[in-house]
């Protein structure tokens, strides 16, 4: 497919500074693309001579994979296609003698951050989570920011503040003695690298001759300054990017920096890619009217060539656990009448805990689904470590599932013990759990940590026992409270909030299992062993390999579904409270919320649906909260609230009839 004129301009602009401004699904990475091979192909640029920068490893791949289809990959060898923090990382390997670092520094990820604030603040803090998280909150600020130690402490204008410079010059100078640098560092070291030192500066800007820069919107103050001195005054860089959809402000990202460009760049010259390719235009409009209702640096309007397209449809339940159901009901009756795939389904929501209810409600109609960009249910730790108490009790041979949970909560039964258990297996040649309940046992291990062992192995096996033999559902919950799971939890999660949701987890994987022990109108009492190879199996089927080609539903949160698109999509809880997020209420950032709601409506190409529930349970309340203010804001003609549906006509009913009896036999044939 050729560019249109405007993505043609941007492609060919190459004698300054370059904005294009990119609407949701105007083909942006096809100019980004399309650039690279122009400016080796036209230009006379050498591949190594150029950089495009982007925000995660996979957009990173997906770019360099497709410049090797355009280019060739012999012809783009060299290329620098990479994230901001992988460009910052090569940059402070080639000169890490110069910041006072010896090679073979360590990364510290944010356990490893949190270990060493929690080692340096032990007198003031005595391990308080809240604190802890809000210090690491605020050095990364600062370092976002370009704010040095010494900096932080001259400015800090209260006492709180002057506490965590203080703590912050602390932690820089252990990171320092280390030898390591945190996630942060890899953008700020690179930066002050090129403000301090000219002649360093100078040869990156002669290494890198052009530069590209995607979601320029999502930059940060430093990611800013590094592009600024990377570029230099002969400015031979694009940036792309989208102030409509700038949605991570939580994590330092300043739309502010498309107006800054202007200011630094006078030349700048601003392309507005304002055809979409992917969306209806109803679905189109009702995104145009949004996100009018936000003040905008650059103004620009998305138009489509294809049909106007089907009303958006508002879905009104009694409360969640309805809402899911009727969710699932529209899309399955959805899918019959089209003749679709799963895969052509999302259901988007503002937060992970929201995917709970749904994912009981598609398991239990045995419909395929994969949770994207996020933990799935079933991926999360404390799942992980209850279902391997459930698969121990069903199966005493599942030594996988005693391993991740013989010390989980604690029990004193440390490394060298268990690796003196696996060897006696072996040399009986027996399971773990076999060589655990094995007398001789004791002669190899010490006697606290045998012990230990035997409490372990009488409660799994009690457990096992009472079950088969009593109510099933009282002794698994009496189980899980003798394990101490929750206080176990509580003590070692990174906050009482995170314990909290962690809790909430197991208690829905409680539930679930429950109501499959106990059956319904549906489904037959299943037995412990039975529950276990279904979740076991949803498990599995969950990280399959294959899973971007598998025939499943999509479910994800907004943030997470940004530069991806589906034909149907449902965007759940559209309610105040929830989008817009009540935080954002508290805190009035109303605008980052609303472009939240314009991402998630311009993920839709063929069919929009929202859901809203009556009634909603939150931290224990029952709640009846408001259609969110962004369902009022759309325009009242192309969408279908439930409770105003028009009536079918009998020309339409008989049309749905037809189509359905079609469908029922090409069903029988296959």
């Amino acid at each position: 497919m050729r560019l249109n004129d405007a993505q043609q301009s941007a492609v060919e602009y190459v004698s300054g500074p370059c904005l294009v401004l990119a609407g949701a699904g105007s083909g942006k990475t096809r100019v980004i693309t399309n650039k690279i091979a122009y400016l080796v192909n036209t230009c006379g640029y050498k591949p190594s001579q150029i950089a495009a920068v982007t925000f995660t490893n996979k957009a990173a791949r997906e770019m360099k994979e497709r410049v090797a289809l355009t280019l060739g990959k012999k012809a783009s060898r060299g290329l620098k296609v990479s994230t901001f923090h992988t460009l910052g990382l090569n940059i402070i390997k080639k000169h890490v003698g110069t910041l006072g670092y010896k090679s073979g520094f360590s990364l510290f990820d944010d356990k490893d951050t949190f270990s060493l604030l929690n080692d340096l603040t032990l007198e003031h803090y005595d391990g308080d989570k809240d604190a802890l998280q809000a210090l690491m909150t605020r050095i990364s600020n600062w370092k976002n920011e370009l704010i040095v130690p010494e900096v932080a402490i001259k400015h800090a204008s209260e006492p709180l503040l002057a506490e965590q410079a203080a703590f912050y010059k602390e932690y820089s100078r252990h990171l320092k003695a280390y030898n390591a640098l945190d996630f942060d560092d890899l953008i700020l070291l690179p930066t002050l690298l090129f403000i301090q030192y000219e002649e360093i500066r100078q040869l990156w800007r002669n290494k890198i001759r052009y530069l590209l820069v995607d979601e320029y919107q999502d930059t940060n103050t430093s990611q800013y300054q590094l592009v600024k001195l990377l570029v230099g005054e002969r400015a031979r860089f694009t940036v792309v990017g989208d102030d409509d959809q700038s949605i991570y402000s939580w994590r330092g990202a300043q739309p502010k920096n498309l107006l800054l460009l202007k200011e630094d760049f006078p030349s700048l010259k601003l392309i507005k890619l304002e055809q979409n390719y992917r969306s209806s235009g109803r679905i189109l409009h009702t995104a145009n009217i949004l996100i009018q209702n936000n003040p905008h640096v650059f103004e620009k309007r998305l138009f489509s060539d294809l049909s106007y397209g089907e009303p958006l449809k508002v879905l009104v339940a009694k409360n969640e656990e309805h809402e899911a159901e009727k969710v699932v009901a529209e899309m399955l009756a959805h899918r019959f009448m089209r003749d679709t795939q799963y895969k052509q389904y999302a259901i988007l929501y503002r937060g992970n805990h929201q995917s709970r209810v749904f994912e009981k409600v598609l398991m239990k109609n045995r419909i395929p689904y994969k949770i994207s960009g996020g933990t799935s249910f079933f991926g999360r730790a404390e799942i992980k470590d209850i279902m391997a108490y459930l698969r121990l009790l069903t199966n005493h041979e599942d030594d996988n599932a005693l391993l991740r949970i013989v010390n989980t909560p604690h029990r004193g039964i440390g490394r060298a013990s268990l690796a003196k258990i696996g060897e006696f297996a072996n040399a009986h040649q027996c399971t773990l759990f076999e060589a655990m309940c094995h007398k001789g046992l004791s002669s190899v291990l010490p006697g606290n940590a045998f012990q230990s062992i035997q409490t372990f192995i009488r409660l799994i096996i009690e457990t096992k026992y009472n079950m088969q033999r009593g109510e099933a559902v009282d002794v698994l919950r009496d189980f899980i409270k003798h394990l101490g799971f929750e206080e176990w939890l509580y003590a070692q999660s990174a906050s009482p909030k995170a314990a909290e949701m962690a809790m909430a987890n197991v208690s829905t994987l409680f539930s679930w299992v429950k109501d499959m022990l106990k059956g319904d109108a549906l489904e037959a009492p299943m037995s412990l062993a039975e529950i276990v190879q279904r979740l076991t199996l949803r498990d599995m089927m969950e990280r399959g390999e294959d899973s971007d080609e598998a025939d499943q539903i999509q479910l994800m949160t907004l943030h997470a579904s940004k530069g991806l698109e589906f034909p149907f999509v449902f965007m759940v809880g559209m309610e105040e409270g929830l989008l817009p997020h009540q935080s954002s209420i508290d805190e009035d950032n109303i605008e980052e919320e609303r472009r939240l709601a314009y991402v998630g409506i311009t993920r839709a190409q063929e069919q929009l649906f929202f859901s809203i529930a009556r009634e909603r349970r939150q931290m224990g309340e029952l709640i009846e909260p408001e259609p969110s203010r962004f369902l009022y804001e759309l325009p009242h003609d192309d969408i279908e609230w439930e409770w105003h549906k028009k009536q079918d006509t009998d020309e339409q009913r008989k049309q749905k009839a037809q189509k359905g009896i079609a469908n029922l036999k090409n069903l029988f044939s296959d």
